[in-house]
């Protein structure tokens, strides 16, 4: 699967419209190449370089598996589960001021199955749901520093 923003390019700067240092929108995502088979989409933004760990940033399940495009800002056609922060929805990348650029990857899953998590659900469990059910993925990095 190919997964794109129109709003920055794989290994490009995320603006900062999209950022905690912003007004912490959505990105706008678009994607293809979703198999026939597939009966739902998850899609998971995660912060490898933050300094406790890996940081989730967003999570999005039960995505309709037509689905081809998020709209930058606007609420998904999905539910959104918590992340690190403790909220349910996205959270734009955040790093520490001064630290260096750190890399926020986006990744889409196609399912065999809805998942169907309680929005209670933490981010370990939902990843470990998504690796029972992907039968394909596609990835996009974006670098965000402040």
């Amino acid at each position: 699967m190919t997964l794109r923003s129109p709003a920055f390019a794989d290994g490009g700067t995320i603006p900062v419209v999209y950022t905690c240092a912003g007004r912490g929108l959505a990105p706008p995502l678009r994607w293809s190449g979703v198999p026939a088979s597939a009966r739902a989409l998850a899609l998971v933004m995660e912060d490898p370089d933050a300094p406790g760990g890996t940081f989730v940033h967003w999570v999005l399940v039960d995505l309709p598996p037509r689905t081809s495009a998020l709209r930058g800002g606007a609420p998904p056609p999905a539910r959104a589960l918590g992340n690190s922060f403790g909220r349910r929805g996205y959270g734009g990348p955040c790093p520490p001021e001064g630290d260096r650029p750190h890399h926020y990857v986006f990744r889409l899953y196609a399912l065999d199955a809805p998942l169907r998590l309680a929005a209670s659900t933490s981010p370990g469990d939902v990843r470990a749901a998504i690796g029972r059910h992907a039968i394909a993925s596609g990835r996009l990095t974006g670098r965000f520093g402040r």
